[in-house]
C-alpha cells in the first residue's frame, strides 16, 4: 500500500467538480419539472414549464442566469467527495490487482467498479442527501 498514487483521487475530484458545473443547470430544471403540479405544496401547484428548454429559458428570464446555479454548493460538495473517492479507489484497486494495464480484464474492471461504487456511495451518502 506504500505505492498508493494520489493522482487519481485529485484528478477524479477535479473532473467531478468540473462536470457538475456543466450539468447542474440541467439537473435544476429536471427537478423543477418533477415537482411542478404537486397539489401538496401550493408553490408548485401550477404547471409552469412545458419542457426542458422552456424551463431553462423561463428560469433565466424570470429569476436571472444566476438562478440556474442556485444550490450548487451542496452539489459540489457531493461531487468533490463522491467523485474523488470513486475514481481514486477504482484506479487504486485496479493497480493492486493488476500491475500492467495490458493485463486488465473485463472482470477486473467490473469488480473494481462495483467495489469503488460501494465504498464511495457508503462514505459520500450524506452529501447526496444534502444535494
Amino acid at each position: 500500500m506504500s505505492n498508493l498514487n494520489w493522482k487519481p483521487f485529485v484528478y477524479g475530484g477535479l473532473a467531478s467538480v468540473t462536470a457538475e458545473f456543466g450539468t447542474f443547470p440541467i439537473d435544476l430544471t429536471k427537478t423543477r419539472l418533477q415537482v411542478q403540479g404537486q397539489i401538496i405544496d401550493s408553490r408548485y401547484k401550477e404547471i409552469k414549464y412545458r419542457g426542458m428548454f422552456h424551463a431553462l429559458l423561463r428560469i433565466c428570464k424570470e429569476e436571472g442566469l444566476r438562478a440556474l446555479y442556485s444550490g450548487i454548493s451542496p452539489a459540489l460538495l457531493r461531487q468533490a467527495s463522491y467523485g474523488t473517492i470513486k475514481i481514486g479507489t477504482y484506479q487504486s484497486l485496479k493497480r493492486l490487482i493488476v500491475s500492467r494495464p495490458e493485463d486488465e480484464t473485463l472482470l477486473v474492471n467490473v469488480l473494481c467498479g462495483i467495489l469503488a461504487g460501494v465504498v464511495s456511495s457508503s462514505i459520500a451518502n450524506p452529501t447526496d442527501v444534502l444535494k
